[in-house]
């Protein structure tokens, strides 16, 4: 229903054009203002630290309004860490390569909003028409056919899952439960932040098969072990995914390699609008300026720039923040450093010489199956993958294995990783690999038990310098990429607003739980 226009129940219950489906989408209307900066005699200049989806969300929320914008980013390519690059295989075969498969939901309001200044239609997404989830006991569930609109897509799901069933309600801890359908936005983090998302879960007394096979697969998927999440954030993932949201659990996916698909036409777009993108370049330090409020100085020479958006992964922002003595206050300075990354984790991608079997889906979760998370055969969606398969006769498979203990090696995992995918799918214990690819990396957020007063936020102690990421403080229902996207248009319009030009409306889904006699619930903190 994209463009449908209705009148919202957002807070200013004035008609918009809804972003989705969801009647109850919530709009947060942009910050008031100039509707651009042609009222300055020279705009500003904005340093934009980092070109993965938040550092290009606040670049181009930033130069849609005149602002002169330069992002800098350390790999050759865009993206951060949904970004891509190329890859020659043994057989001589130029493929595409990258960290692994996302899922773009179509709940990630913002994100879709990002990507469709490039692309109106959204071409670089295809629909996947299941999402399976196995367990190595036998179990199955799947999200396709499901109703969309809470509750009645709950009732459904246990109606028919093998995992939990009515007759496992009764013995459910219902006032411990009370929080995954009640949730509000920043509330749920007071309440819910000092347990772990295991624990949670114990209280609640969910069917253990329901319990691996669904929560755990959603927590890892924050590449966390639930024993290591904040229950607040599986509270608020369980939120925007499933009893917060009528846009459903299915998900797009990129259509082609990242950087065709997704990156190159947005890079194209920022051109256009004047932004300068330069890749491979490290930014090094952020120092007081000469003629600017700052000095960004990278390994090739320095850019002045009177406002930064450092928009980097944890280590990055750590490493910058350390590097820039001057940068912000001691106390910021201090929560920055104290700042921790998730496990490891390792994306397996093999291009095998025959097709795993027609009947298999493009993206399976995984339980119980040792170091394997989930499976992807990529040719099922992705046009570069489409074409080696068809060209080989085989297929190209991905093997995810997210919050890794230890000091885990691709030499140790590789023969279990491909000893479970046997289990999974046999007809690749057969098979030849051609080529293979692994990325072993640790460099994602961590929200432990406890973290959430130690998250950084978009503002910081100067007006003229904002953070946004996936790993920021974001008040909103987002997670993800979204959270990512979110923070970055969040971050443009913080500036913006210093300036005196209008910003930019966000969406997300409803920031609280969609009943309100639930919501009138006390909540139980044993």
């Amino acid at each position: 229903m994209t463009g449908i226009r209705r009148k919202t129940t957002g807070r200013t219950g004035s008609e918009a054009i809804l972003p989705g489906r969801d009647p109850k989408a919530v709009l947060h209307p942009a910050p008031p203002g100039h509707a651009d900066a042609g009222r300055f005699g020279t705009p500003p200049r904005v340093v934009v630290v980092g070109g993965g989806i938040a550092g290009l969300s606040a670049a181009v929320g930033l130069a849609e309004r005149g602002v002169a914008v330069t992002v800098l980013e350390r790999e050759p390519y865009l993206g951060g860490r949904v970004g891509g690059w190329s890859t020659e295989l043994a057989d001589g075969s130029t493929v595409g390569m990258n960290r692994g498969f996302h899922a773009f939901f179509r709940q990630y309001y913002n994100l879709r909003a990002l990507l469709r200044r490039a692309d109106p239609r959204l071409a670089g997404l295809v629909g996947l028409s299941d999402y399976p989830l196995v367990h190595s006991a036998g179990y199955r569930d799947t999200f396709a056919g499901l109703p969309r609109t809470p509750p009645w897509n709950a009732f459904a799901f246990v109606a028919r899952s093998p995992t939990f069933g009515w007759r496992d309600l009764p013995r459910l801890g219902t006032r411990a439960a009370l929080p995954l359908a009640q949730v509000s936005l920043p509330e749920i983090y007071h309440r819910l932040d000092h347990l772990d998302a295991a624990t949670l879960l114990d209280r609640i007394r969910f069917p253990a098969a329901a319990k691996h096979l669904a929560f755990e697969v959603f927590s890892r998927s924050f590449f966390s072990a639930p024993q290591e999440l904040s229950a607040a954030e599986l509270a608020t993932m369980f939120h925007i995914y499933f009893l917060g949201s009528s846009e459903g659990l299915l998900f797009d996916v990129a259509s082609d390699t990242f950087p065709e698909a997704l990156w190159e036409p947005l890079g194209n777009h920022l051109g256009s609008l004047g932004a300068s993108v330069r890749t491979s370049t490290r930014v090094t330090s952020v120092v007081p300026g000469g003629s600017a409020r700052f000095e960004v100085r990278t390994d090739s020479g320095g850019l002045e720039a009177d406002a930064v958006v450092l928009a980097t992964d944890t280590t990055g922002l750590r490493d910058v923040v350390h590097r820039s003595p001057e940068l912000g206050a001691p106390w910021w300075r201090a929560r920055i450093g104290r700042l921790r990354q998730a496990p490891p984790f390792l994306v397996s991608r093999l291009w095998l010489d025959r097709p795993v079997r027609k009947d298999r889906p493009g993206f399976l979760g995984t339980s119980g199956y040792g170091p394997l998370d989930n499976v992807s055969v990529l040719e099922r969606y992705e046009r570069d993958a489409a074409r080696w398969a068809g060209l080989r006769g085989g297929s190209v498979v991905e093997l995810h294995g997210y919050a890794l203990p230890g000091e885990p090696s691709v030499d140790r995992l590789r023969s279990r990783m491909l000893a479970e995918l046997a289990r999974i799918y046999p007809e690749t214990s057969v098979a030849g690999i051609v080529d293979e690819r692994h990325e072993l990396r640790e460099d994602c957020p961590l929200f432990p038990p406890g973290g959430f007063p130690e998250r950084p936020s978009i503002t910081t102690p100067d007006p003229a310098l904002v953070v946004a990421g996936d790993l920021v403080r974001v008040d909103l229902p987002v997670a993800l990429m979204e959270r990512a996207a979110t923070s970055g248009m969040q971050a443009a319009n913080e500036l913006l607003r210093g300036w005196g030009i209008h910003g930019h409306a966000l969406w997300s889904v409803p920031d609280r739980g969609r009943s309100a006699a639930l919501r009138g619930l006390t909540v139980d903190r044993r």
